[in-house]
């Protein structure tokens, strides 16, 4: 006899913990399903401890640059495995939250591999193999993705990494290769880099971060080289041999010139493969895309009644704050509310690096490709007063706009804090907010945020501070 609820989640992460609260909320009887750890990978192997590894590196940072602000720091240095062992106990605090989340919310909590076993049916073998079978008239699919392997360079945990091996480094490498320049891969250059590595990042496409506006990739390629990191662009690896004192690497310009190079370890960054295995997609025929994600609608439905998905299962962006969107979405349009369909250029993103990046809607390239005539605005950091306070003082905010409506297309920074800023931007965008909306918003004063303002006035001849 199976164990009926209104509502079964399988994958705890960001989507799918969000979908279950809030599931509950609306009234639903919700089971959730987790194979590993209640968070999944973003809380216990992604988002959470790698930006606790980039404070630490951070911190490091500033300490070795201490007398920039006139102090003193002496006989500084790193201990990887302390560091490891705060971001570990960062990501346990938060698997615990979210554990008092589902008690509270009254949601059932089954740990094991979850399988569909039929329409409104699935199937959860714990780790002693014993089954328990499930029930409900609605489904949501919230299993999310893995690293993608590159053929000639297979994980091993010692000397090839992924990002998750990245996060729990038995040693700091001397020389590292960074495969892929997307923000799982800058993200950890740059951690090692601040760390002391000696980091080299190689990235298929003519520039860095290829997904965000070309003046923020330059400037961060540029901002990358002052700090010591060696990046090629238009360049590949072909062959990687491994053994037990390093990596010799196979290194391809863009010439098509190969030159042989040693590492202490490799991490290989070059995207994601959705969970999509085992878990009874076919036996319902449930339809994946060309690159097999889920498909689903406006709402997160699939083809299949009563199945949705969410998350890095299905189409991008993968994002996580996206999935965890996614999640109310699906739960809402379940109880038989009316959601919103989420538009992909109202979602943000953020690329943790040093410095950072952050940006939302349409790069400039994209939104003269799709035929709009353009008010650009540009501000720097050197030009506000609180940035130079700070000591960061490099880094933009680069504003799009439509001259004719004066809708704001997209936004672009990169610079001390921006990871925080971009949510205005994402706000008004959502708001349908034009430039005068912006124009006539009161700033306080001395923030970074005087640079939003700014970077609008600029795109209209107006900028005050340059």
């Amino acid at each position: 006899m199976a164990d009926t609820y209104d509502l079964i989640v399988l994958g705890s992460g960001p989507g799918g913990y969000v979908a279950a609260i809030r599931g509950s909320q609306l009234g639903l009887k919700v089971a959730i399903v987790e194979r590993e750890l209640l968070g999944g990978i973003c809380l216990n192997w992604g988002c959470i401890p790698t930006k606790a590894l980039l404070r630490s590196a951070e911190i490091f940072h500033y300490m070795q640059h201490a007398k920039d602000y006139g102090l003193a720091a002496e006989k500084i240095s790193a201990d990887i495995a302390a560091v490891v062992k705060r971001s570990r106990g960062v990501a346990k605090q938060l698997n615990q939250g979210v554990t008092h989340l589902m008690k509270k919310n009254k949601i059932a909590v089954f740990m094991g591999d979850g399988k569909l076993s039929g329409p409104g049916a699935l199937t959860v073998t714990g780790a002693d193999g014993k089954t328990t079978e499930l029930a409900a008239k609605n489904i949501i699919l919230a299993v999310g993705a893995r690293a993608r392997d590159l053929p000639f360079a297979k994980a091993d945990g010692k000397r090839i990494w992924t990002y998750r091996h990245a996060m729990t480094p038995g040693e700091l490498p001397s020389k590292l290769l960074v495969i892929g320049s997307g923000a799982i891969g800058i993200e950890f250059a740059s951690f090692y880099n601040d760390m002391g590595s000696k980091v080299t990042v190689v990235e298929m496409m003519d520039r860095i971060v290829p997904v965000e506006d070309a003046d923020v990739s330059a400037f961060l390629e540029k901002a990358l080289k002052k700090q010591g990191m060696t990046i090629l662009t238009k360049a590949g690896v072909s062959k990687i041999e491994t053994s037990d004192s390093g990596v010799k690497a196979t290194l391809k310009d863009k010439d098509g010139k190969e030159t042989v190079e040693e590492f202490s370890h490799v991490i290989v960054a070059v995207g994601i493969v959705p969970n999509v295995e085992n878990i009874g997609l076919e036996s319902l025929g449930i339809a994946p895309d060309e690159r097999f994600h889920i498909k689903t609608d406006a709402m997160c439905r699939t083809n299949i009644p009563g199945i949705y998905a969410i998350g890095d299962v299905t189409g991008g962006p993968w994002l996580a704050h996206k999935a965890s969107h996614e999640g109310v979405i699906a739960v809402e349009a379940i109880a038989g509310g009316h959601p919103h369909a989420m538009d992909p250029l109202n979602i943000p993103g953020c690329t943790y690096c040093h410095p950072q990046i952050a940006s939302v809607g349409l790069t400039e390239a994209k939104a003269r490709d799709a035929g709009y005539e353009l008010k650009v605005g540009t501000f720097p950091f050197i030009g506000n007063g609180k940035a130079i306070a700070l000591g960061e003082a490099e880094g933009f905010v680069k504003t799009v706009f439509d001259a004719k409506t004066g809708e704001l297309l997209g936004a672009h920074m990169i610079g001390a804090e921006v990871t925080e800023l971009i949510q205005g931007y994402t706000i008004g965008k959502t708001l349908e907010t034009t430039e005068a909306e912006l124009v006539e918003t009161v700033f306080p004063h001395p923030t970074l945020s005087e640079m939003m303002h700014e970077s609008v006035l600029a795109a209209y001849g107006r900028a005050i501070h340059i």
